[in-house]
């Protein structure tokens, strides 16, 4: 994504004022502090607030919106909480490491959190911010340089068609935007605290829209009520996606911050579901790998990630590359018996294996071929 100029990160258009009658009505001090009365900018500027809607949201927001302003600091992406859980239960148990790989934690992935400005009003911090439009709110968030600014090597990726040889989610192709599925409810938090994406009450689901695919009046219908409850949707529809392998932190010479992994790689696994529920009944998901590394921290600390085992390396994915048609649903035998498209144990690290023990396919389970 093209970088703003200084001057466009910073310039407030007049079109704020005039246009805004809501927020450009509101004088800068009220959300931002500072004193406007002082005539000097170097001291008027003292306790300037950047983001007031981060640091106190049901202030900076909730005067107006006040469920949203209440709700955000629960959400997922202010929070940040499947970081934070997933990598607590990975650390060890020593609680001078655990404290040493959490304060870690909190200066690289906590980095990536948003606000309700970083998606109204500006970028999101995590790719150098400026705003949007000149401080004109934007009441649904320009997706390119909101949410795949964020979620852009993977979602963005896939749903775009970046991927070479692999086609564009056909909701894209059908211009939708991101907020047709991922709504407002959504975004803003029900104030529940959520273990992950999967657990959110609003999250959507495909049978939002797709109501009819089990009556037997609807095509295709016999299939899907023969997978229903057994197979992901994203096991049928979804293309190959992007996997990451082992990540490492570090500091450079100059105290800047950064991380590394090795190459990424294009594949498409499915694996038995590691966390079954109401809302996730299947047997059969699609895995993604994602990049930790017991080593992931050993810049700062050794042996932080004594707990890898804990939880999958290959973790349930939901692929933002749907088609109607795919590879795998062209023919019951393209995916019954097809033994590669399954996460067996010698798909995996033997290092990783005790972590996924309980999302690989035993060879027996692979569903048999239709003429068997």
């Amino acid at each position: 994504m093209t970088q703003l100029a200084s001057h466009e990160k910073i310039f407030v258009s007049t079109d704020f004022i005039e246009q805004d009658k809501n927020h450009g009505s509101i004088n800068c001090e009220v959300c931002h502090g500072g004193d406007p009365e002082d005539i000097d900018w170097r001291t008027a500027h003292n306790g300037i607030i950047r983001d007031p809607s981060y640091s106190n949201p049901e202030k900076a927001c909730g005067g107006c919106h006040a469920e949203a302003g209440e709700n955000y600091k629960m959400t997922l992406h202010y929070t940040l909480g499947p970081y934070y859980s997933t990598i607590g239960k990975r650390a060890n148990k020593d609680m001078g490491i655990h404290q040493k790989v959490m304060s870690s934690t909190e200066n690289y992935c906590g980095k990536c959190h948003s606000s309700c400005g970083q998606c109204h009003v500006s970028r999101p911090d995590s790719v150098d911010g400026g705003l949007l439009a000149g401080h004109v709110f934007q009441k649904k968030p320009p997706n390119e340089t909101t949410c795949t600014a964020c979620h852009g090597s993977r979602i963005g990726n896939e749903y775009y068609g970046r991927n070479d040889g692999i086609k564009p989610d056909i909701h894209h192709e059908k211009l939708m935007k991101c907020e047709k599925c991922h709504t407002g409810l959504e975004m803003h938090g029900d104030g529940k605290k959520y273990e992950n994406r999967y657990e959110v009450r609003n999250a959507p689901e495909c049978t939002d829209c797709h109501m009819g695919i089990y009556k037997e009046t609807e095509e295709n219908s016999a299939s899907h009520l023969l997978h229903k409850d057994k197979v992901a949707c994203y096991v049928c529809h979804s293309q190959e996606y992007k996997n990451c392998y082992s990540c490492h932190v570090s500091e450079d010479k100059a105290g800047t911050q950064f991380f590394k992994s090795k190459p990424s790689s294009m594949g498409f696994k499915i694996g038995l579901n590691p966390d079954k529920s109401e809302k996730r009944p299947e047997q059969f998901v699609t895995l993604r790998h994602i990049p930790v590394d017991k080593g992931l921290f050993e810049f700062y600390i050794k042996d932080g990630l004594t707990g890898l085992d804990n939880l999958p390396t290959w973790k349930m994915t939901t692929p933002h590359n749907i088609r109607r048609k795919t590879s795998q649903n062209a023919a019951c035998n393209n995916c019954h018996g097809v033994k590669a498209l399954y996460l067996l144990a010698d798909d995996i690290a033997e290092e990783e294996r005790e972590a996924n023990k309980g999302v690989i396919v035993p060879k027996d389970s692979i569903p048999a071929r239709a003429d068997n």
